[in-house]
């Protein structure tokens, strides 16, 4: 799929709809640890996966760039380590300046005065002023897969991030998953609709018919939900 294509059907989906549309799916969720955040509030994107691997020196992402196309996400595997900073304002305004869409960090940044006016959308563990000193081998596969928290990520997935957090998604099922999304986001936001006006969550989800047929039949809140097409949680 390509980027544009990517971006316009994600530009309104937030991560919390696209897990729940996983979920009813069937697919895995795979996310980053909650401790890799949004360095600013309002931060939104979707690109392809660019894995590199680090190992003590930055030539591994300009590698993974110089091979980049426009809107992929540089997704970086520092091994979730606390005693390094490995991406910086140079990395970040190189990334920026190659059309990539953003930066996932399995690790600690810098320089983050700097990354604020660059505006790059970033994800990382936090901060830290000092950068590695180490050199470690680079491995074979430094620029094939990536690895973030206990999940592993390559240019077959694509990365999908926001306030709540970041989600790795496998490519080929993006439109799916995109088309279930926003099925789910349309239903919740009719039901919020529903309740300013003063209809509540129990009234509009049928709550004291679930209880009935839950106690008779032994069905969930989730079953129930998908039976009279309202969402709550998937």
């Amino acid at each position: 799929m390509e980027a544009n294509e990517l971006q316009r059907l994600y530009l309104e989906l937030t991560t919390a709809h696209v897990a729940d549309a996983i979920m009813r799916l069937g697919f895995p969720v795979r996310q980053a640890p909650a401790s890799v955040t949004a360095l600013w509030e309002d931060t939104h994107l979707v690109g392809r996966v660019l894995p590199a691997q680090h190992t003590g020196s930055v030539d591994v992402f300009l590698e993974a760039i110089e091979h980049s196309e426009p809107g992929d996400v540089l997704v970086v595997d520092n091994g979730g380590r606390d005693d390094e900073a490995c991406v910086g304002d140079l990395v970040t305004l190189e990334a920026a300046q190659a059309g990539l869409t953003g930066i996932i960090i399995w690790g600690l940044h810098r320089d983050s005065q700097e990354l604020r006016t660059i505006r790059l959308p970033v994800f990382s563990q936090g901060a830290l002023p000092a950068g590695p000193q180490r050199l470690d081998s680079q491995t074979a596969d430094a620029m094939t897969i990536a690895r973030v928290g206990q999940h592993t990520v390559n240019q077959e997935d694509f990365v999908l991030g926001d306030d709540d957090g970041v989600l790795f998604l496998p490519l080929e099922s993006a439109a799916d998953i995109a088309e279930t999304a926003t099925a789910i986001r349309d239903t919740e936001r009719r039901q919020a609709v529903h309740m300013r006006t003063g209809r509540s969550i129990r009234e509009q989800a049928r709550f004291t018919d679930f209880l009935t047929a839950r106690d008779a039949e032994g069905i969930t809140f989730r079953q129930h939900l998908r039976a009279i097409g309202g969402e709550i949680e998937e």
